[in-house]
């Protein structure tokens, strides 16, 4: 039984020293401490996926419309509510309806998914939406949605994303992927007689660093 075990603490030895040599460029920044410290400090710092002044001046447009315009959108059936849907990248999370723009407001609320930025217009209404979502390391544990987003990288121009509301489905066709410097403005999109879906997430995925964008247009009969 002795050796048994002792045999059983060297195979055990052997496996974990050969994942880590196979995927050491994925796991090596558990092993530097400023890494996880500064990981751990963003983690339990609330802040903001996009700084709240940028977004004010990019959703002034859709504030200033009394009455939305609606797009003629293909509208799908589903028993799914408040929910978005990314096949591409396996994700699938509830949508948090944030009533404040306060960087401790946003915080808590990413902590149970992804963020319906307030000023966004509705699915299928002319305008931009903004959805926020947490992004981490890889083999980051899924604890609360923190992790939600880490992916966006992956996706492809012409992938689809869905919204869900209301018991209405609304699908998204990924137009452009782009990487922005903290605090910049998201890039303009022509959202003449269009719903435009932006995508924002921290980048690289858990630094505090730059952004990911990716916007997508609403698919339409």
């Amino acid at each position: 039984m002795i050796l048994t075990k002792k045999n059983l603490k060297i195979a055990f030895v052997i496996y974990a020293a050969s994942f880590l040599i196979i995927n050491w460029d994925a796991v090596s920044w558990m092993f530097n401490y400023k890494e996880v410290s500064g990981l751990i400090d963003d983690f339990f710092t609330p802040y903001p996926s996009v700084s709240a002044e940028s977004l004010d001046e990019y959703f002034s447009p859709n504030k200033s419309l009394e009455k939305k315009d609606v797009v003629n959108a293909d509208v799908q059936y589903t028993a799914h509510e408040n929910t978005i849907d990314i096949p591409e990248i396996n994700i699938s999370a509830p949508i948090v309806f944030s009533s404040s723009s306060n960087a401790n407001d946003l915080e808590k609320d990413l902590n149970s998914g992804v963020v319906y930025y307030p000023g966004s217009v509705m699915p299928g209404q002319i305008g931009n939406i903004i959805i926020l979502g947490h992004s981490a390391p890889p083999l980051w544990p899924h604890i609360k949605y923190d992790w939600i987003f880490s992916d966006l990288q992956k996706l492809k121009i012409g992938d689809q994303v869905y919204i869900s509301q209301g018991n209405k489905q609304y699908t998204y066709i990924v137009k452009n992927i782009q990487i922005i410097q903290k605090g910049e403005n998201i890039p303009t999109y022509d959202t003449n007689n269009k719903n435009i879906l932006n995508l924002v997430s921290c980048w690289p995925p858990g630094k505090d660093a730059k952004r990911i964008i990716v916007q997508s247009e609403l698919k339409t009969k």
